[in-house]
């Protein structure tokens, strides 16, 4: 999301914040004079946003690092119930025809940052027939938005529906409905202004015209779907692993992950 000063103002205590905000916000503490201007527009991730909300008027430094690592042991009990419930659903093949699979796909996408801006990475998970999900991890920027991570993703989801030869349209599956949107819907107003809009630049204009070039080649063959994060969705879940796992790793290049069982990844 991007910071606006209703959010500021559900955050500051006193009209100021603590420590741990400011570093999670990536600005100098004490706060400056002019923190507010210097947060509006910022993009958060929606983790963030939890944890700039409970660490609202907590003074004390240890009680902030509390609050943090609860949150942490939240995440991670959440994690271990998507263990326990999650249940991946059969798909099935048809007979080929014409040296093409009538094959059953489904691309999950997600992007990660810390900071926003700061360290991100994007991840993806690939669902094939019934066979185990090829992960994908990459696009590690030392200083990009979840936004870019999220566009970064959809384009390499794009790129592997691309190559991918079936009779079915292949499913990508976003939780950015600012990625979606951009290169589906509010591509085609931009363009027929020359690329522009009123009130102001596009941003990530770049990305965004790659693709949405790409969307226009192979809408045809795929669909584009919305879902809610963090909700317990193994793809999503997983596409969300492997973007941090981009951060962790650092690496340009997408790269696929090698592992044993979707649990352990989980």
């Amino acid at each position: 999301m991007n910071i606006n000063k209703e959010f500021i103002k559900l955050i500051a205590h006193n009209n100021t914040l603590n420590k741990t905000q400011c570093k999670i916000l990536n600005i100098d503490f004490p706060t400056p004079e002019n923190f507010i201007e210097e947060l509006l527009q910022k993009e958060i991730c929606e983790h963030d946003v939890n944890r700039l909300i409970l660490l609202k008027g907590i003074v004390a430094v240890k009680s902030q690092e509390q609050i943090v690592k609860n949150y942490m042991q939240i995440l991670e009990f959440k994690k271990n119930k998507i263990k326990e419930t999650s249940i991946q659903t059969p798909v099935t093949t048809t007979q080929n025809t014409n040296n093409q699979e009538n094959t059953n796909v489904s691309i999950y996408c997600d992007g990660a940052c810390s900071g926003n801006p700061g360290k991100s990475g994007s991840g993806l998970a690939l669902y094939k027939n019934n066979e185990k999900p090829v992960l994908y991890y990459g696009n590690y920027e030392p200083n990009g938005t979840n936004n870019t991570a999220e566009l970064k993703a959809l384009y390499k989801a794009l790129l592997l529906a691309s190559e991918i030869k079936t009779h079915e349209k292949v499913m990508i599956l976003s939780d950015s409905k600012y990625s979606i949107d951009c290169i589906s819907t509010w591509a085609y107003g931009w363009k027929r202004n020359g690329w522009t809009k009123k009130g102001g630049e596009i941003k990530n204009l770049d990305l965004i015209k790659n693709a949405h070039n790409l969307y226009e080649q192979i809408k045809d063959k795929i669909t584009i779907k919305h879902v809610k994060g963090h909700a317990g969705i193994e793809g999503n879940e997983l596409a969300d692993r492997m973007a941090l796992h981009a951060i962790k790793a650092q690496n340009d290049e997408f790269e696929v992950y090698d592992y044993v069982s979707v649990d352990s990844v989980l």
